[in-house]
């Protein structure tokens, strides 16, 4: 008895509580990985066009970019682990819309799952964006960023690999394996019994254009990081579009290296988090990340060059490291910034989430209708060109720290 109390005193609640909530997630982001490897080369072959399956991916990114005008104004009172079972709920539906395509591969289906998965995503923005703003201490939030990123990365990189063995088999097992891991989460969940994370989230109005407003405000404030977060989905998007298809399309060759394109791009963040995690990185967030983004940009551009499979992994690897620093860099400014808005926060949430979705709204598109034109390969090149320009004027003129207007901010409740 004495022993177990000795380690229970050196057990940190803060990060029980992290590591409860990113064990939580890993199972669904693995069910996601698999079906986000699968999905993308699934809809073109069904419809014959990458220019219309950038289109129906980017309906889901536009579904939850309408869900994040609404979602600050209906979400009161709930905890965490609520929205933990809406994501779990929404997963389980999206693979069952699925099954429903391979039967039936129409637009219309094909919209009604991206429309389930853009609020699936935006959900899973609000429960973390809101755990770490409460819970984590300022010192920690690029570590706790880190673990969350290095969960999800691992499921990631381990999606890519099962979806091609499954695929194996046919596009039927593939979608129900996932599914049984998304209920295999859901279990898991039941375990874990996460206690005392309440999302301080409260409204009794719904008003787009009152949101909107509030926006507007924080815009003008928060831009550089939004430039940035809209910058690291930009990049992200089009590695889960056009580099899925590619990818699917060298394996189908015999080319079986090209089944390491995904996973090359998340595995860094397996190594990045433990290194963030000990570094505890609390300045210079908003910089360093703009710095890996230019360097992502030239290894985007690099991938055009040379159409070498070796060459091209070694480029994916670069940028997979610039994606896994930068990314708990840059929310973890935000968890700074949520943290000083208090009940206010949800609509700095809401805002982050949209830049996310305007980015996989448009990601999908420019990139699908440069692949139809130029190319996979040249698609990559011309999105470095355009990061290249945006990461150095980001750098140039962001300013060292983002003010809140606070009295405004005060009027709001």
């Amino acid at each position: 008895m004495m022993f177990k109390n000795l380690r229970l005193k050196t057990v940190d609640p803060m990060w029980a509580k992290l590591m409860a909530l990113s064990l939580a997630l890993f199972f669904i982001f693995f069910a996601d990985a698999i079906l986000s490897y699968w999905v993308p080369g699934f809809i073109q072959s069904s419809l014959g066009s990458a220019f219309l399956m950038g289109l129906i991916m980017a309906f889901s990114s536009l579904m939850g970019l309408i869900a994040d005008l609404i979602l600050p104004q209906v979400l009161k009172n709930i905890s965490v682990k609520t929205l933990l079972v809406c994501i779990i709920v929404l997963s389980v539906i999206f693979s069952l819309v699925l099954i429903f395509s391979i039967y039936s591969p129409v637009i219309i289906v094909f919209l009604f799952a991206m429309l389930v998965w853009g609020i699936y995503y935006e959900l899973i923005g609000f429960a973390n964006h809101e755990f770490v703003s409460t819970n984590i201490p300022i010192n920690r939030r690029t570590g706790a960023w880190a673990v969350i990123s290095l969960f999800s990365s691992l499921a990631y990189f381990l999606g890519p690999f099962v979806a091609l063995f499954l695929m194996e088999y046919n596009d039927y097992f593939l979608v129900i394996s996932s599914l049984f891991l998304t209920i295999i989460s859901y279990l898991i969940f039941l375990m874990l019994k996460i206690k005392g994370v309440k999302a301080k989230i409260e409204t009794n109005n719904v008003s787009i254009f009152e949101e909107l407003g509030y926006w507007k405000v924080l815009v003008r404030k928060v831009w550089p990081i939004l430039s940035i977060s809209f910058i690291l989905t930009l990049i992200d998007s089009a590695f889960w579009t056009i580099g899925a298809v590619l990818s699917e399309k060298l394996v189908s060759q015999n080319n079986f290296l090209a089944s390491l394109y995904l996973p090359f791009f998340t595995l860094p963040t397996l190594v990045m988090g433990f290194i963030l995690v000990r570094v505890n990185i609390y300045t210079q967030k908003k910089k360093l990340a703009e710095l890996f983004l230019i360097i992502s940009s030239f290894f985007l551009i690099l991938m055009g060059l040379n159409q070498d499979i070796n060459w091209q992994l070694v480029c994916v690897l670069a940028i997979g490291v610039m994606q896994a620093l930068a990314w708990p860099l840059s929310s973890a400014v935000y968890s700074d910034i949520l943290s000083r808005m208090g009940n206010e926060k949800k609509h700095l949430i809401g805002l982050s989430n949209s830049t996310g979705s305007l980015a996989y709204i448009l990601g999908p598109l420019v990139a699908g209708l440069l692949s139809s034109f130029f190319g996979e390969y040249a698609a990559f090149s011309f999105i470095g060109v355009f990061i290249l320009v945006a990461s150095v004027t980001l750098l140039i003129i962001t300013p060292k720290k983002l003010k809140l207007p606070q009295n405004e901010i005060k009027n709001w409740e």
